[in-house]
Parts: structure tokens; C-alpha cells; sequence
């Protein structure tokens, strides 16, 4: 297949051959090339992506000119497209390079002079001449043939994906996912892309699919489609659909009958990718990966619960006067029992808003405990909320994905059944943020003999990826759980934490002027246009002055919302104009810009760099030449190569959903008024959230109670005391 089966994409197009290569990435593909370009009296630079490249190839790309800052013109290629030499002096180039193992410059030199512009023909059809040249003798040959043909057939394969509209940064990851079988895995089933490669959604796979001739109404389409409804539902937070919702949802995406999306519905559930249950009265349609992990969490949950203590009884009539002693201070009759409680309880929730003492009764706990030797680990959703749980309790906490062992090579984890966590108790906080794949894979790693403790605050947002384990915990009826109302005395001097209680009891908190030493103020503004020019000026100017702040480092813009006029989209271009706006040297990819001193949020769990969804950092610096982002995340730095950027967005705004579980010197939060006045008309209903839950008790059933989220869910956000 040649790119003419395809017209070449729209854009300048450059050809000629390549001098050097300044640079080149194996894992992304990205190359930083000098070009002596047809037309061009000097060497250009082009910019953009390839599997392979060597000096002495001749490429045509397809793109535009940039002109940057550091390096001058660029050529920024979106389509790249190799070819072998043809003439000698760049066949000697080629193969001098180093690009086929077992030739150097000396064998290069000695390959031209032998065999001239044949040699490409010789190595592949008839290798055995290579051995006329001084020195090849039959290891180095058949190197020298192997070697060939891969890169031959990496050729192919990206002449193959350029020819079907794939850009060449997606078509390495191609490449690199599937090697030598992604030409018949495109050709067979390209909706397995979706599957497996970050970065390329259905849409994707359906525009490449639709170009291999695959028609809307094809089955291999529509049954892609069923797991492309749920997986755009499970994004929103459902584990699964009623069928009600589903059949129409599958209609809007796909565009085909309801009649073609049932028949491919039966075919999926007959092949086991998608699983049937009934939920009250509406019959729904799961993922079965997330089926089979909720039905994972009640069965190890179960397990766990039936075993007995795994310290000896513990006397809290002496124990709580002695910790009251040991931490300085004196709990109340509610903390009392929930100190007494935990420590009877192989599986306890406590849960609570703000202000009610949930810190003190861990720090009560976990010390009698420790007294005991028992072996505690503290576990958290993020690294922020690990670190707050460490200071506030004295003992060692870490995140989740660090206490379960990632493993980079399958993005798993290394704890499991097999080699669970050593200790007799787990503590996990802020247990509101857990979504089922990660609780999925926490209990598995708890040993059954083990106690587990979770803390976190149901009425805070549920988790951002599918489900909501904590509120099905406490709505099972069949877990222990402590719930804290009663606000302490120093909280509730807290206009934060007041507010937030009297927006649980669905009332409006009190927007008045607040004194000059309080920690919740109200600005008003008619206008998006005028809210964001407050934001700004608040942000940039008036809290750091009145409070001394730093505007980037210390200060956090939340929405409820990603888009809209202020919504953390555009808020982010305004605030990052606002805030760093002259530095440099800046780079924009995938629809955004990053400069040195940007505040950036990471938006996908990164196993090999240790970097998790909603992990927020600082970029340090750029290497423009060398084509790398450098972010330091909690004084690690972490680097980047410039095709690995979209898992990075600025985060001087944030939806309150990434920002879960964290806590800044400074918050502003930018709400409309209706929805404030939806949400508090519902909160005084007593709805959390729309959910439909399985009251089933785990004494009776080998499952939990599983939510399924509606599809309109209505935000609401808790906000947390100022460190």
C-alpha cells in the first residue's frame, strides 16, 4: 500500500533528505530533524514524529512553519513519511548511522563501494552475496538481513497508517503498540485501538475504521459502540445503564437503529463483554470488568469482616483515658465511642462533614493500636491527601497506588491475593475519592485476617471514576458506621465549616460581608465577563495582599464545570495570561500552552513516572532542543517529552472533581446562582446524588449494594477548613 491509495493531508509539503537527526524519542517518536530540503539552498529543521529515522533517509512531510523562539524557523510536520536512500552517498549515510545493527561507517563504506545503489537489493534479495564484502561473515549477515527487514516493515506499517488519515505522533503509538501486527490489526478490528492506546478514543478508531471502507451500520461497529455508550457513561461515573438509558444513549453516539444496536447488544452479552443485572425495577447493562470488580469488593469485604481481630481484646475504658493523655486531649462522648468502636471492629466506616473530628479519632486510634505493635499502614487517593494524613496523625501514610506497588511493565500492581499488604491494620482516607477499580484492586491486597478502617466524608463529591464506594458502604446496612455531626468548638468558628453544614441541611450559608479576619468571603458578579475580571484581580492582587500569598503556588481557582465563560477552561487561559503570561520559552501542544513557573495537573495515571490523575505540579523548565517538559511534583521532578503532553492541562483553575481530597491556603470558587439554588432545594430532599442502590446485606449475600449513577447527576462540593 503506497500513500497514493490516499490523498496526502492538506499542508505544505517538504522532501529531501536527511542530513542528521538532533534528536529522537523511541517511545513517543519524536524527532528534531536537519533537512536539505528540495528548494531550500540551506538545511531546515522539521519537527514531528517517526518510529524509526536515520540520517540518509529521504522523508516527505506534510505541515507548517513556526518560527521559535529559541531555535528560529521550524518546519512542524503533522505528517512524516520515510523512505530508503537512493543514491549512494545517502545509502552510505543510512547505513552508517547505526539504524540496522551489525553496519558502522566502516561496513557502510565497504557495502556502497562493493555493491553501489544495489545494496538495499542485495540485502534483501540476495543475502548471501553480503558475505563478498571483507569482513561480514554469516552472524553479522543474517544481523545485517533481520535488520532490514524491520525496518522495512515499520515502513510499510507507517505508510499504511499516514494512507488512512492517522497523524504520525498516533501512528508510532500504533507502531509501538502492536509492532509488526498492526497493519492486520487495524485492517481486522480497528476499534481495538480505542481499547488499548491512550490517546485514541472511538472517534478515533471510527474515522480510521470509516476509511477502511467499514460501513455505520457494520456489526463490528455497532458492537464497538455498546462499550463506547458505557465507557462515555462510566467517564460520568455510572458502573453501569438501565437498558432505557442505554438503547437511546447508543442511538445519539452511533446514528444507527435501535433494532441494529439490540441485536449487537445480545451479541456482546452472549460474548461476555458487557453483563445483564436487575436493579430494582430497571433491567441495566455493566462493563463486565467493573461488574466482576464490585462483585470482587463485597466478596473480599466479606471475607474480611468474618475473620476475628488480629489483636487481642483491648479494654477502652483504660485505653481512651490513657490516649487522651498521650495526644493532649480530651475527646468528646461521640469520639469516645468511635475510639471504642474501632477498636472492636474488623470493618469500620467513620464518616463526617468538616470540623467533627475525624483527624482526632484516627490520632486515638492508631495510638492505642501502635502501643499494642499492632502494624498500621495509612493509605490515601492522593499524594496531597497522603501527605495531610501524615502530618495530622504522626504515623507514615502513602498514597494508594505507592502502598499497592505499580508495576510500569502492565500498569497493574504488584500487591494482590499473591503477595498481599503486611500489616494487621489499613487505614485509607478520604475514602469519598475511591472509585471500585482502585477499591477493586485495594481489597484484593488486604489480607483477610486484616482489619481495614475507612474514613471520608460522604457528603463530598463521589469519586471521580466510576462508582461510589463509600456512600454503598455506609448504604449497605451491613458495615459497621460511626457518623459524626457534632462541630467542635474551634471549627465552629469557621465560616467555612458553618457554610458547609448548613448547605448539607439544605440551607443557603450566609453571604453577608464577612469580618476582616474570616475565612469565607462572598463577591458577587452579574456577568461572566465581570466574574472573571474579579477572579483575576482577586487571585492576582488582593488575596495575596491581604493574606500573603503566593497567586500560582498558593492559591486554587475551583468550577464545577470545564466549560463555559467561567468555567476552568477559559478561566485557565485568562489566569495563566494573568499570572505567567511573559515566560518563556513556551511550547503549545494539544490545544494548550506551558511555560516555565506554570502550575499543570496531571489527568491520567502514569505508572513508569509515578505521576497520578489529579497529581498537581510546577513546570521547572523546558529544553526546547532536546524536545523535554521538566515538573516537579512534591519535589520530585518528572520529565516529559513534548508528544507526552496531553496528559498534562494548566490547573490555575480546576473542576471541583479533580481538586477532591485536597487542600490549599486560599480557594475561590466561581458558582452560578441557579445551580446553587437546585442543589440546596435537593439537599434539603436528602439527595446526595441520583443514584439506584442494591440493599443487599453482605451477611446474606456475597455482594455489596452497587450504585449506579443516573445520567444527570447534580454537583455539589464540601469545601475544606484553610491549612
Amino acid at each position: 500500500m503506497t500513500e497514493h491509495q490516499a490523498p496526502w493531508p492538506a499542508g505544505e509539503v517538504l522532501a529531501g533528505i536527511v542530513e542528521r537527526v538532533t534528536f529522537h524519542n523511541a517511545e513517543s517518536g519524536f524527532a528534531v530533524l536537519r533537512v536539505k530540503a528540495r528548494g531550500h539552498r540551506d538545511l531546515v529543521t522539521i519537527v514531528g514524529h517517526a518510529a524509526a529515522i536515520s540520517a540518509g533517509e529521504w522523508i516527505t512531510a506534510t505541515g507548517e512553519w513556526v518560527n521559535d523562539r529559541t531555535h528560529g524557523q521550524q518546519f512542524k510536520a503533522r505528517f512524516l513519511k520515510t523512505s530508503a536512500p537512493t543514491t549512494e552517498e545517502g545509502i552510505e549515510r543510512y547505513l552508517a548511522s547505526g539504524m540496522i545493527r551489525g553496519i558502522g561507517p566502516v561496513y557502510a563504506k565497504k557495502l556502497v563501494r562493493g555493491f553501489g545503489e544495489q545494496v538495499f537489493d542485495i540485502i534483501e534479495g540476495a543475502p548471501e552475496r553480503l558475505r563478498e564484502v571483507g569482513g561480514i561473515g554469516e552472524v553479522r549477515a543474517k544481523r545485517i538481513v533481520a535488520a532490514w527487514a524491520e525496518q522495512k516493515v515499520i515502513r510499510e506499517i507507517m505508510v499504511f497508517l499516514h494512507s488512512h488519515g492517522v497523524g504520525t505522533a498516533r501512528a508510532v503509538r500504533i507502531f509501538n503498540t502492536y509492532g509488526a501486527d498492526a497493519i492486520q490489526v487495524m485492517s481486522e478490528s480497528p476499534y481495538r485501538l480505542a481499547r488499548d492506546i491512550r490517546g485514541i478514543g472511538f472517534k478515533t478508531a471510527d474515522a480510521i475504521a470509516a476509511k477502511l471502507g467499514i460501513e455505520k451500520t457494520a456489526m463490528i461497529r455497532v458492537r464497538a459502540g455498546i462499550g463506547y455508550a458505557l465507557s462515555e457513561a462510566m467517564d460520568e461515573g455510572h458502573c453501569g445503564l438501565p437498558v432505557a438509558e442505554l438503547i437511546p444513549l447508543a442511538e445519539r453516539l452511533l446514528e444507527v437503529s435501535e433494532a441494529l444496536i439490540r441485536t449487537a447488544l445480545d451479541l456482546e452479552l452472549a460474548d461476555g463483554a458487557v453483563i445483564a443485572d436487575r436493579i430494582g425495577a430497571a433491567d441495566c447493562i455493566f462493563l463486565a470488568g467493573l461488574y466482576h470488580a464490585e462483585r470482587g469488593i463485597a466478596e473480599r469485604l466479606r471475607a474480611i469482616a468474618h475473620q476475628p481481630l488480629p489483636w487481642p481484646a483491648i479494654d477502652a475504658e483504660k485505653a481512651i483515658p490513657w490516649v487522651e493523655k498521650r495526644i493532649g486531649m480530651t475527646l468528646a462522648e461521640s469520639q469516645r465511642q468511635a475510639v471504642g468502636l474501632a477498636l472492636a471492629s474488623k470493618l469500620l466506616v467513620i464518616t463526617g462533614g468538616p470540623g467533627v473530628g475525624k483527624t482526632t479519632i484516627m490520632r486515638a486510634i492508631l495510638a492505642i493500636l501502635a502501643a499494642k505493635a499492632v502494624r498500621i499502614l495509612l493509605a490515601a487517593p492522593t499524594g496531597r491527601a497522603a501527605k495531610r494524613m501524615s502530618e495530622a496523625t504522626g504515623f507514615e501514610a502513602k498514597t494508594i497506588h505507592r502502598l499497592l506497588e505499580v508495576d510500569p511493565n502492565t500498569g497493574g500492581f504488584r500487591r494482590g491475593p499473591d503477595h498481599p499488604l503486611d500489616c494487621d491494620l489499613l487505614v485509607i482516607d478520604e475514602a469519598s475519592m475511591v472509585d471500585v477499580p482502585l477499591m477493586h484492586a485495594l481489597t484484593r491486597a488486604i489480607p483477610a485476617a486484616a482489619a481495614l478502617l475507612v474514613v471520608g466524608d460522604v457528603d463530598q463529591l463521589p469519586s471521580v471514576g466510576p462508582g461510589q464506594v463509600l456512600a454503598d458502604l455506609i448504604g449497605s446496612g451491613a458495615v459497621a458506621v460511626v457518623r459524626l455531626a457534632e462541630i467542635f468548638r474551634q471549627a465552629a468558628s469557621s465560616r467555612i465549616i458553618t457554610s458547609a453544614h448548613r448547605i448539607n441541611r439544605g440551607e443557603m450559608p450566609d453571604l453577608t460581608r464577612a469580618e476582616a479576619g474570616s475565612d469565607f468571603h462572598f463577591v458577587a458578579a452579574d456577568e461572566p465577563e465581570t466574574a472573571v475580571a474579579r477572579i483575576i484581580d482577586l487571585v492576582k492582587t488582593r488575596i495575596p495582599r491581604r493574606f500573603g500569598l503566593d497567586p500560582v503556588r498558593d492559591i486554587q481557582v475551583l468550577c464545577p464545570m470545564a466549560r463555559g465563560g467561567v468555567g476552568a477552561r477559559s478561566l485557565n487561559i485568562a489566569l495563566q495570561a494573568a499570572l505567567n503570561g511573559e515566560a518563556t520559552p513556551r511550547v503549545e501542544k494539544f490545544g494548550w500552552t506551558f511555560a516555565p513557573g506554570d502550575k499543570v495537573m496531571q489527568i491520567e495515571n502514569d505508572y513508569d513516572r509515578e505521576v497520578y490523575n489529579g497529581d498537581i505540579g510546577f513546570i521547572a523548565a523546558i529544553d526546547t532542543e532536546e524536545a523535554e517538559i521538566t515538573v516537579g511534583f512534591d519535589g520530585r521532578d518528572v520529565t516529559y517529552g513534548i508528544g507526552d503532553l496531553d496528559a498534562l492541562v494548566p490547573a490555575y483553575a480546576a473542576t471541583i472533581h479533580k481538586a477532591q481530597g485536597s487542600e490549599y491556603p486560599a480557594v475561590k470558587i466561581a458558582v452560578r446562582s441557579q445551580p446553587v439554588l437546585r442543589l440546596l432545594d435537593n439537599r434539603r430532599r436528602g439527595w446526595n446524588h441520583r443514584s439506584m442502590l442494591r440493599h443487599v446485606k453482605l451477611a446474606r449475600s456475597r455482594e455489596l449494594p452497587q450504585a449506579r449513577r443516573s445520567v444527570m447527576r447534580i454537583p455539589f462540593f464540601v469545601p475544606k477548613p484553610l491549612a
